[in-house]
């Protein structure tokens, strides 16, 4: 199960549709000059559209699976952290960060989005306002206080 913001749904959907019909008719269009080339056993633009091929079919295949298993991540405030949640955590050293929870997808760490699947996603989801939480990292155990959800 994926979970996934209606954006992000919405992106996929956009990507699929544009692989689907531009990007396969780009790839088609570039077989068939390299085919025009002549010998394909030693011909480099063959291998190449080829491989541009296999990597957009795969991608295609990737992103069905995706929406085919997606739940969208509706966020309702139950008081409680869950996918879609915008957590305030507060750390040791009392400073305050803030996440989005979001379905792995969706996850870019360096904008404060983290995967329901990390560490710290795994640690947050079902706890309130006020809890504290531990997580394991490479440099070391990290505790945060939850401040505020929304």
């Amino acid at each position: 199960m994926e979970f996934l913001t209606q954006v992000k749904l919405e992106e996929l959907q956009v990507e699929l549709e544009n692989l689907r019909t531009h990007r396969r008719k780009e790839i088609a269009e570039a077989l068939e000059y390299a085919k025009s080339l002549g010998d394909l056993s030693e011909n480099a633009e063959y291998q190449q559209a080829r491989e541009d091929q296999a990597s957009c079919e795969d991608r295609i295949l990737e992103i069905e699976d995706i929406i085919k298993n997606a739940v969208i991540a509706e966020h309702v405030n139950t008081g409680l952290v869950n996918v879609g949640s915008f957590v305030t955590l507060l750390d040791s050293d009392k400073v305050e960060k803030v996440y989005e929870l979001v379905g792995s997808e969706e996850s870019d760490p360096a904008n404060g989005r983290i995967s329901n699947e990390s560490p710290l996603g795994k640690a947050l989801i079902g706890l309130a306002k006020g809890d504290d939480v531990s997580i394991k990292t490479p440099s070391g155990d990290k505790f945060y206080k939850i401040k505020s959800i929304k």
